[in-house]
């Protein structure tokens, strides 16, 4: 490390659970983070801060004026550039000292697979179904862990999927693909605008804890806020062993995740994801 970087982290450092060696980790980490939105752009803006090597930020949409009461990443003079460019301008001014992959694309079959493979943690700040469950079989395979958030209207949500652990549920675990899902958005639904910066900034710790190799993650619980209270609750689950992605026979285990899945435009670009309407429990 660097006098500059040790200067950088000193607030880190000084952390007696972190320390230099929780730091020297943290900045040989590669985060995937797919969704440059209301999510990703406080996730990413805190992974960079802290001095994540890497940081691969996927998004096929383009920075719309609508995006702005929100997504943090980005300015009113880049509407109309590419968010994953938008934001990986904010990165770099945040951090010029790391590595920022901005990726135009949404992520599927043997490209997410690729990233996936190559990533220390995974951030899954999409809004929609499809995409979700095409992350955590990737994950799955890769034993990867996930961490996944939602936002909409005054609703939050965030659990980490640590897939490394032989014990650990998978996100089809608590929430099946295939089950009867309205999908709602924030363009339809509407969205409390720091509600996205306070469950983006808790992945964000979830993800560095994981790669610092401290503390508890939430892996087999699921927080929920309800921002117009301002109240916490948490759901515990388990693995479900019969589970079709990471069970014993699941689809993730034998390599059939990588087939193509359909999704939503949208489904790189947002933050509003429902999740809660799920048969959670």
């Amino acid at each position: 490390m660097t006098d500059e970087q040790l200067l950088r982290y000193s607030r880190h450092i000084l952390l007696d659970a972190l320390g230099i060696e929780g730091q020297e980790r943290i900045l040989g980490a590669h985060a995937l983070v797919v969704g440059a939105g209301g999510l990703g752009s406080p996730a990413a803006l805190y992974l960079a801060a802290a001095g994540i090597g890497r940081i691969t930020l996927a998004d096929d949409d383009c920075v719309d004026f609508t995006n702005l009461q929100r997504q943090i990443l980005h300015t009113q003079s880049r509407i109309g550039m590419a968010k994953a460019e938008s934001g990986r301008q904010a990165l770099a001014a945040i951090n010029p000292d790391i590595a920022i992959v901005p990726l135009q694309q949404r992520l599927a079959g043997a490209a997410l697979d690729a990233l996936v493979a190559s990533a220390s943690v995974v951030l899954d700040c999409t809004d929609n179904f499809a995409t979700r469950h095409a992350i955590n079989r990737a994950c799955v395979h890769h034993r990867k862990p996930l961490v996944s958030g939602a936002a909409i209207r005054f609703d939050g949500q965030v659990s980490v999927y640590d897939l490394a652990r032989d014990d650990a549920p998978c996100y089809h675990c608590l929430f099946p693909e295939g089950d009867d899902v309205d999908e709602v958005r924030c363009a339809v639904m509407g969205v409390f605008a720091p509600l996205t910066g306070i469950i983006g900034t808790v992945q964000a710790a979830e993800a560095l804890k994981l790669v610092a190799g401290i503390g508890e993650s939430l892996t087999g619980r699921l927080l929920l806020l309800d921002a117009l209270e301002m109240e916490w609750r948490t759901v515990r689950f388990r693995k479900d062993a019969a589970c079709a992605v990471c069970g014993p026979n699941g689809n993730a285990r034998s390599g059939e995740y990588l087939r193509q899945f359909a999704a939503d435009r949208e489904s790189a670009g947002g933050a509003c994801r429902p999740g809660w309407s799920v048969r959670a429990g």
